[in-house]
């Protein structure tokens, strides 16, 4: 019965950042940056990783890049979202076990931001052929500054009262 909760609650996740993902791609962002987003989606991502864990917060970031992949029949976003959220994952992992004690999850946010940028500037230069495109990263990574601190600042607030609301499932890995 365990599982089914956290398989269910899992699910609940995935469904919450395709909801995210898609209504953040109707927002219109006022930037002259093409491309840039809030990451909203992120923050579940994020959340997944504090309360579940890595290989949990791997499965959340992977499939909702397939299901929204599925949902706007994007194949060639599938590529960036991939890369970007495995990566990104990877990063906040690694932040958040062993520099907690320095980096809040605004800290560890804003680094999965700059590795999700990273990797999908890779991609996109490999996928192009054209490693010109770096260019583009440090106008990149200074939003992810911003983004980062946003989608931190959001996961601080709902993991706090994640913590409150559902105690038992903190931490069950």
């Amino acid at each position: 019965m365990k599982n089914l909760k956290k398989l269910i609650f899992l699910s609940l996740l995935v469904s919450l950042g395709l909801a995210l993902s898609i209504i953040e791609s109707f927002i219109p962002i006022p930037f002259i940056i093409p491309g840039a987003k809030l990451g909203l989606s992120n923050m579940v991502v994020l959340i997944t990783l504090v309360v579940f864990g890595l290989k949990e917060a791997l499965i959340v970031g992977i499939l909702k890049s397939l299901v929204f992949t599925l949902a706007t029949g994007s194949i060639s976003s599938l590529f960036y979202s991939l890369s970007g959220s495995t990566l990104s994952c990877i990063t906040m992992f690694l932040v958040f076990n062993y520099f907690s004690n320095v980096f809040s999850l605004i800290g560890v946010s804003i680094f999965g931001a700059v590795a999700h940028n990273t990797a999908q500037i890779l991609v996109a230069s490999l996928m192009m052929n054209n490693y010109k495109i770096f260019s583009y990263l440090p106008v990149l990574l200074l939003t992810s500054l911003f983004t980062g601190y946003f989608t931190g600042l959001a996961s601080i607030f709902i993991s706090k009262n994640l913590k409150k609301t559902f105690p038992k499932i903190y931490k069950t890995n």
